[in-house]
């Protein structure tokens, strides 16, 4: 069984379409978490953004997966971690639970299907879990304005190019855009991925780019900075121990 080892928890994923990956690992270590927050992940996946989450300080998680195969890890992950009793997974779209939802969320987190209108290919879970075909961002929008709490924030993680999109659709939701990050590969690199803050209050507005590596295998200063309490890379040796070899 494939599972991605973090420092404090482990991330089984044989099932689940999407693997844990760079940007989306790095949309999680720089998620807007205070402390105590009442947190929604929409298309959660094997659970990675949710036990994240958990690590930096949230209150509690609800965990909002369709597939039942992400859902199997994502439960699995959830029942090993050293916050199952906060974690809570429920197998539905996020169309359905929305519709008799009475909770409101201090944090809406979500790193979506984003190949809306782009050729499929591939197998059928990752094609599902890629394309928007079962959540659109013209649902995603309203749907997380509705369930945001008046403080709250919305967060997710989106192409460039659906940038504006879904900053009208936000905006007609009665959310506004307060902060953009653009994840660069290298500093030579165009960013292909942002991550996007949408909150009901107007804020000053602050956009700035990532630069993820220095070169091939070598986060840069500001990437290590967010990453070293979750990759096993950056964790202290333990006494005695041998160190690692990269």
């Amino acid at each position: 069984m494939s599972t991605f080892r973090f420092q404090q928890f482990g991330v089984r994923q044989g099932e689940t379409a999407m693997k844990v990956c760079t940007d989306a690992t790095l949309f999680g270590a720089t998620a807007p978490v205070a402390g105590g927050e009442r947190v929604l992940d929409i298309g959660a996946g094997s659970g990675l953004l949710s036990l994240m989450l958990m690590q930096l300080g949230a209150g509690r998680v609800t965990a909002v997966e369709l597939a039942a195969s992400a859902c199997r890890d994502a439960a699995a992950n959830f029942a090993a971690s050293p916050w199952s009793g906060r974690l809570e997974l429920v197998w539905r779209s996020i169309q359905d639970y929305a519709t008799d939802c009475d909770r409101r969320y201090d944090l809406i987190i979500s790193n979506p299907p984003f190949f809306e209108q782009h050729t499929k290919s591939g197998t059928k879970l990752r094609r599902l879990a890629r394309h928007a075909d079962r959540l659109p961002y013209a649902e995603l929008v309203p749907i997380a304005a509705r369930l945001l709490c008046e403080d709250g924030c919305f967060y997710l993680l989106i192409p460039v190019h659906g940038v504006a999109r879904v900053s009208a659709l936000a905006a007609a939701a009665g959310l506004r855009l307060n902060g953009r990050v653009d994840y660069a590969g290298y500093g030579h690199s165009q960013a292909k991925v942002a991550a996007l803050s949408f909150g009901r209050r107007p804020e000053m507005f602050v956009s700035r780019r990532l630069v993820i590596y220095n070169a091939a295998r070598l986060y840069s200063e500001e990437s290590t900075r967010y990453l070293a309490p979750f990759l096993l890379r950056f964790a202290a040796p333990a006494p005695g121990a041998e160190p690692l070899l990269e």
